[in-house]
């Protein structure tokens, strides 16, 4: 929108007042855009751990809205002990040994299909 504005600003149909406005309300709604998508893309959306045990796939969306999948080994990934959240948070870390991004995920607004496959990874629910 912001091109058309700036063209009927050069040609005297707009005020200044009017292209100022929405050159500020462009440049709020990009910046929330941005902070949201750096949040909404550490958001865990399922895991999957493989039938011998021993490897995490963590799968959560791009910037883009694309799926991306991480593969990490079981002993990579934190336990809630070794992170310092309760199991009964709404919002968890979720923490590797070998890197310092942190993802979340929630087992209160998510489900837990296999119990003991969960456990098995970040230690007790309750």
């Amino acid at each position: 929108m912001l091109p058309p504005l700036y063209y009927l600003f050069l040609q005297g149909e707009l005020s200044l007042t009017v292209v100022n406005y929405s050159t500020g309300i462009a440049a709020f709604a990009a910046v929330m855009l941005y902070s949201i998508s750096q949040f909404a893309r550490r958001v865990v959306g399922r895991m999957y751990l493989d039938s011998s045990g021993t490897t995490l796939k963590v799968s959560h969306l791009t910037f883009w809205g694309r799926r991306n999948d991480l593969y990490m080994p079981v002993n990579d990934v934190m336990t809630f002990g070794d992170v310092g959240d309760s199991p009964n948070e709404t919002i968890l870390y979720f923490k590797r040994y070998s890197t310092t991004d942190i993802m979340y995920f929630s087992t209160r607004f998510g489900r837990v299909v296999d119990k003991r496959g969960f456990e098995k990874v970040f230690g007790t629910l309750i």
